[in-house]
């Protein structure tokens, strides 16, 4: 199950199993998955259910190119604005997607996930590489582990896609992906639009950082069960580095929580709405007025749970900072603009910091 060595003055551990063929053969959790403290508020799974906004997406197709708005639609961007000032999140309807449709991408990433082990290596991650299959095993000194499996890939840009990486089984999975991935994008467009109008900005204000060769990256996650829920999690409490994070959840099995007002809160399912949350680079452009939320996925012992995470990102070498259309004497820049920020990101996480603490301007200018 797991193996300790010593390696240069520090003990590492490795984890030779994948987390579902730890679940189906009833082993306890290893060290490196047991949360026994967080910074973020209580490890206790038990959270309320949260009343969540729900956006509906279909009001905001009628004038995205036009700066004009009908009753229903500023309606719809007030609600909007106050779902992004308060949780960072909102459950999206009328995004145009079938519920077969739907259902057949959730299929995909059960039936990838229902491979035979060896199979699934065939899409294995390799050292140092974050797309592909399979999750960190090679674990140093204190580091906790997330009880998942993944298989991450790009989608867009499409000459970035490492296609060798993609499942051959099911037969399927590529076109429904690419498919899937084609819709997020222009959902994600059309969003980044409804925000800046939500904001009185220019309408391309947000959009226009994610135009020509932005990122979105698939990341198709399986949560098997656990036998201690009480101690481990699917996820741990992080916020994302992304622009926007669009998440179809499990069609049943909840497990998703957001933070909001250092309170922990269980997101319900809506089984065909997708769950936005918005990730730091977002709350930069949006010079704060915005949020990217903390999350989590608690586990359970009783029941498998899966999930499809689409995460958009503006192109590595574009800077991105406050919109200045948001800076002013009552709202002075609270970010430093920042390249790269995927990059940054992970460079705070390996030192123990915070991102997006790590670019704000305080008052001294520091």
């Amino acid at each position: 199950m797991a193996t300790s060595i010593e390696c240069s003055n520090h003990s590492e551990t490795v984890i030779t199993k994948s987390v579902k063929e730890m679940s189906i053969n009833g082993d306890d959790p290893p060290s490196t998955y047991l949360v026994r403290e967080s910074k973020f508020g209580s490890i206790d799974t038990s959270a309320p259910t949260a009343t969540i906004p729900v956006i509906d997406l279909s009001l905001f197709y009628s004038s995205s190119s036009s700066s004009s708005t009908s009753p229903a639609e500023s309606n719809e961007l007030d609600k909007l604005r106050s779902a992004l000032t308060s949780w960072g999140c909102f459950q999206l309807t009328g995004h145009g997607m079938s519920k077969e449709f739907l259902e057949k991408v959730r299929g995909i990433t059960k039936g990838f996930f229902a491979n035979p082990e060896e199979e699934k290596k065939k899409s294995g991650r390799q050292a140092g590489s974050a797309e592909g299959y399979g999750t960190d095993r090679v674990v140093s000194d204190n580091q906790i582990l997330d009880w998942c499996d993944r298989l991450s890939l790009r989608i867009f840009p499409e000459d970035q896609r490492k296609l060798n990486l993609w499942p051959n089984h099911p037969e399927n999975f590529s076109e429904t992906l690419e498919e899937y991935g084609k819709n997020i994008k222009s959902i994600a467009t059309l969003l980044f639009t409804a925000m800046a109008k939500s904001l009185n900005l220019e309408t391309d204000s947000f959009s226009e950082k994610f135009s020509g060769r932005s990122i979105l990256q698939a990341r198709l996650i399986l949560y098997p069960p656990c036998p201690r829920p009480d101690q481990v999690f699917g996820l741990k409490a992080h916020s994302d580095r992304s622009g926007v994070t669009i998440l179809l959840q499990d069609r049943e099995v909840e497990g998703l929580q957001v933070r909001k007002d250092d309170e922990w809160f269980t997101v319900p399912i809506i089984p065909d709405a997708l769950f936005v949350n918005l990730g730091d680079q977002m709350q930069i452009m949006s010079n704060g007025i915005f949020k990217s939320p903390m999350h989590r996925v608690v586990t359970n012992n009783y029941r498998e749970k899966i999930s499809v995470a689409l995460f958009n990102e503006p192109e590595p070498e574009k800077e991105i900072g406050p919109v200045d259309g948001l800076i002013d004497e009552d709202r002075p820049r609270l970010y430093r603009n920042v390249k790269n920020y995927a990059v940054f990101n992970y460079e705070c996480f390996q030192k123990g910091v915070v991102a997006i603490e790590e670019v704000r301007v305080y008052e001294d200018g520091a």
